[in-house]
């Protein structure tokens, strides 16, 4: 198994990918799109899914700090159908609260200028995402073993 970390932006989608042992997620690349236009990065995202033998898709879930669902969890549920529709690989999302802003940390702390910044939080977003979902599944897999 090999997992793709998504990152859904206003107007880019941050990627990163596990490695072999599904321990790493790392930041891959930042597709981009117009006016909330999906369906025009589907195909460099069927693309990577098939070069990177990706077998399931981890979509950040924006839910609000109180628990509710604003517009950017809307926007993600409405992106996670058109995945469904157009991949046919199953697409988990996993709660993605603050993974903008710890990945904002991360790169300031590096000592990156702004407009470089600007280009690689998305997937550094997205590999937060993923390496939650990573440490949630072991915790799980390692209680399942237990019983």
């Amino acid at each position: 198994m090999r997992y793709l970390g998504l990152d859904l932006g206003t107007k880019s989608l941050g990627l990163a990918i596990s490695d072999r042992t599904n321990m790493i997620a790392t930041p891959l690349k930042t597709l981009t799109f117009q006016n909330e236009d999906y369906e025009s990065i589907i195909k460099d995202l069927k693309e990577i899914i098939e070069e990177k033998e990706i077998t399931e898709l981890i979509l950040g879930f924006p839910k609000n700090m109180d628990n509710s669902c604003g517009f950017a969890t809307e926007r993600s549920l409405k992106f996670k159908k058109i995945l469904e529709n157009k991949i046919s690989i199953p697409v988990y999302l996993m709660d993605e609260r603050l993974s903008s802003k710890e990945a904002e940390n991360i790169l300031l702390s590096t000592g990156l200028r702004r407009e470089k910044r600007k280009k690689v939080v998305d997937n550094v977003a997205a590999a937060i995402i993923l390496d939650t979902y990573l440490k949630e599944r072991r915790i799980m897999d390692e209680r399942k073993s237990k019983e």
